[in-house]
This record gives C-alpha cells, structure tokens and sequence, in this order.
C-alpha cells in the first residue's frame, strides 16, 4: 500500500513525503500496536480468569469466539483517550442537560464500563456477554476503518496462542508485570509467562 501511495500519490505531487510518512506512522499505530497490545493484555486477562480462558480455549464455535473477542475489546479498551466533541442536538445524559454546542469530553474505556452496557457486571470479564456495543473501535462515523482486519487477527491469534501452549502461565506475580502507562496505547512492557 506504502509503495502504491509513493508511485500513485507522491510522485504526482498530491501527497508530499511527509504526508506519506505521516500515513505510514498512523497504520504502524493504529494497525499493529492496538492489535498487539490487545493480544498482550487479552493474554493476561484470561490468564488471570481460568475459567474464561477454557471456556476460549476449548471451543471451535465461531460464534463464541467472535463474542469473546468482543468481550476482550469492551474490557481492555487498549486505546485510553479521550474523544473530544461538540453536541450538534439538545440531549440528556444521566441527568445532565447538553445543550447545542457544548464541548464534551468522552473517556471510551469509562463508556465501556457503563452499567447500560451490562448491567449487572461491568467490571467482570465474562466472554459470554453480548459486549458488541462496546466503544474499543469509536463510534459512529468516528469507527476505526482496520476494525474487521483487528477482529478477525484477534480472533485466530488469541485461541490458536491458547490452544497451541495449553500450559500457558505467568511466570511472574500479576503484580511484577510491567505495564505501559505513559502511551496513547495501554498495554505491557513485557508479558513472562512459562509453557
């Protein structure tokens, strides 16, 4: 795709190079970073919940998959920023008036965690809820464009690393393992495990 913008676009004169390398740095990020920390953190989440990761591990039912995919997405909620708008109608959030023109400032992951998501357990992992609802990918016409390419890496990747290394373990406490906090994408430093 790179060399097809570089011939296409650039050499044309309607992307300059920085542009392109701009283009480049966003895919690099938003393609392979968030995928690779969802497997990372997916990994650990169902480390951390046996009886989820099983239940994952054991089924070839494509449709179980696809939901515990989804579940991993509204939990992790990878990408931790947050979505700056401003309301275009008159609404009420939670008691709240928004008006027209107001700013509004959205955190995804807490939107993730909402109890008119999942009433009952918002902060349990559990891959059987329906979680498709969930904001990891934005929201409307804000949506990511890679999201059928991420669910479907995450939903070969995370099953075929369960089932290849049934064995798999932390090979350290949950509370040595190192975390990114200072990036636009949340995930680990490193993940030790033992197969």
């Amino acid at each position: 795709m790179l060399s097809r913008l570089l011939a296409e676009r650039v050499e044309t004169g309607e992307l300059t190079r920085q542009q392109l390398v701009s283009m480049a740095l966003l895919m690099l990020i938003a393609g392979h970073e968030t995928t690779a920390n969802t497997i990372a953190l997916g990994t650990l989440a169902l480390l951390r919940h046996p009886e989820q990761l099983a239940l994952l591990r054991d089924t070839e039912d494509p449709a179980v998959i696809a939901r515990a995919i989804e579940e991993l997405l509204r939990y992790l909620s990878v990408v931790e920023n947050v979505v700056v708008r401003v309301a275009v109608d008159d609404f009420t959030v939670a008691g709240e008036q928004i008006r027209a023109g107001d700013g509004l400032i959205i955190g995804l992951p807490a939107g993730n965690r909402d109890t008119t998501l999942l009433p009952d357990r918002p902060n349990a992992l559990d891959i059987t809820h329906n979680a498709r609802a969930h904001l990891a990918f934005g929201f409307g016409v804000h949506q990511c464009l890679g999201q059928n390419l991420a669910r479907t890496e995450l939903q070969v990747a995370i099953p075929s690393l369960l089932r290849r290394l049934p064995s798999l373990a932390l090979a350290v406490p949950f509370e040595e393992v190192s975390f990114r906090q200072q990036m636009s994408v949340y995930g680990v430093t490193r993940l030790p495990v033992t197969w």
